[in-house]
């Protein structure tokens, strides 16, 4: 009874309102003390120090510096203007420049939530003023922003390769194409909204577009330069085989401070910003991690795996019900739980059970993140919802988010029915770059 107890106490301390690591940290000490006594301690102590030593989970601050900077910076405006100019007078044009500018960003930077707030600053004011329909402003931000969690180099692929002891430059290969995919059909659902209802998002008027083709292209290679430059640096030499995941990140990170240089946007006060940023978020996240370690540790060695064993067992349907099983687990915590915490507490448990059934981690891999950001988007915990919040206009009401998010809900679960009818979409790449 005590790993179903663990749970049970868990998500009543997280619905009581204490922060998730904490809730983690309390449950492994309290538990692992009835089973352990005074030697608890001991038995916490390995986990934590494996944590502490792992070479790849150094890349996560690396990569969040990378998204601080780009936040900060001028990089983001730039962009999105040019987008504007080349997408603008399509159907849904602003839309489709926002959903184009948060794939850049999420493949520059890799941080989820970030990228919603710095595209939803700049793209709220100009669809509204275009004169979109709330409910599609309100989807295509919050679902631009959840490319962050499948387009490469994405943190949460870090920590899910490091606890699950797979390659992140393999994790990172699968995700290519689901991430593409996932980006198709959120500007198929775009376009075909705005041609059946153009009057929900209307094209941008030829007088906001009218500049010569000589500075429209001067425009656009200064405002996609930086961007594609940090993705050919960190994807380019991670894919590539010149370095590995945490080299990648540094590199990034060097290249931001860089590129901010060369167009003249470092200062003292973006610097300090971003760090201040990255030492907050990472140690958020480092948090989690330890309690989710100390967690899961308890859960093992009070019979934890047995009784997702069995549970798997009662389900039946073979590796059909495993996939089915774990993945309904991993949704319904995307309610109450985020990322890290989803990541921290259930892979560990999963992945023995997964390997020992002969199912492809890394496309189970590829599963589980495109449920995380399904989870990401789903009413009614959605944490999307909440980001958006903190930046929309009080004309924006819940309703019109979660009827705007909805569609683009459909279009992840579409990718999700793709991966698991044609495994090969997330296995093909890793295949081919097998001496990641």
């Amino acid at each position: 009874m005590i790993p179903l107890l663990m749970f049970a106490t868990l998500f009543v301390l997280v619905f009581s309102g204490i922060p998730v690591a904490f809730s983690l940290i309390i449950v492994a000490v309290g538990f692992g003390y009835t089973v352990f006594g005074d030697l608890v301690i001991l038995q916490l102590y390995g986990p934590l120090l494996h944590t502490a030593s792992n070479f790849v989970l150094a890349a996560i601050p690396l990569f969040i510096f990378m998204g601080a900077v780009l936040e900060r910076s001028g990089i983001a405006k730039r962009l999105f203007h040019a987008l504007q100019l080349w997408l603008g007078g399509l159907p849904g044009g602003l839309a489709l420049s926002t959903i184009a500018m948060c794939a850049i960003f999420a493949a520059a930077s890799g941080v989820v939530g970030a990228v919603e707030i710095v595209v939803g600053l700049m793209a709220i004011p100009a669809m509204t003023k275009a004169r979109y329909k709330n409910d599609l402003i309100a989807g295509t931000i919050c679902a631009g922003g959840s490319l962050g969690t499948i387009i490469p180099p994405s943190v949460i692929v870090v920590v899910y390769a490091s606890i699950a002891q797979l390659s992140i430059g393999q994790l990172f290969a699968a995700s290519i194409l689901p991430g593409t995919l996932m980006v198709a059909f959120f500007v198929g659902y775009v376009l075909m909204r705005s041609i059946l209802k153009p009057q929900d998002a209307p094209a941008l008027p030829a007088s906001e577009r009218a500049v010569p083709l000589p500075q429209k292209l001067r425009i656009t290679l200064t405002a996609m330069l930086p961007p594609l430059a940090l993705i050919v640096m960190v994807l380019g030499s991670l894919l590539a085989g010149a370095a590995s995941a945490t080299e990648a990140a540094a590199v990034g990170a060097a290249g931001t401070i860089g590129l901010t240089l060369l167009f003249r946007e470092l200062s003292f006060k973006l610097l300090l910003d971003s760090l201040g940023v990255t030492l907050r978020v990472t140690s958020m996240i480092m948090l989690i991690v330890a309690g989710g370690t100390m967690f899961t540790s308890i859960f093992a060695v009070t019979g934890g795996g047995d009784l997702v064993r069995d549970t798997v067992a009662s389900v039946g349907h073979g590796n059909i019900g495993i996939i089915a099983f774990f993945l309904a687990v991993v949704f319904l915590a995307g309610f109450v739980l985020d990322w890290v915490s989803i990541v921290l507490i259930f892979i560990p448990i999963f992945s023995p059970i997964v390997k020992s059934a002969g199912i492809d981690p890394i496309w189970f891999a590829m599963l589980v993140l495109v449920v995380i950001q399904t989870s990401y988007l789903t009413p009614p915990m959605a944490p999307s919802i909440f980001y958006l919040r903190s930046i929309a206009p009080r004309s924006m009401t819940y309703g019109q988010m979660y009827r705007g998010v909805l569609p683009f809900v459909a279009a992840q679960m579409l990718v999700l029915v793709v991966l698991l009818l044609f495994p090969a979409v997330a296995t093909w790449l890793p295949s081919i770059l097998v001496g990641l």
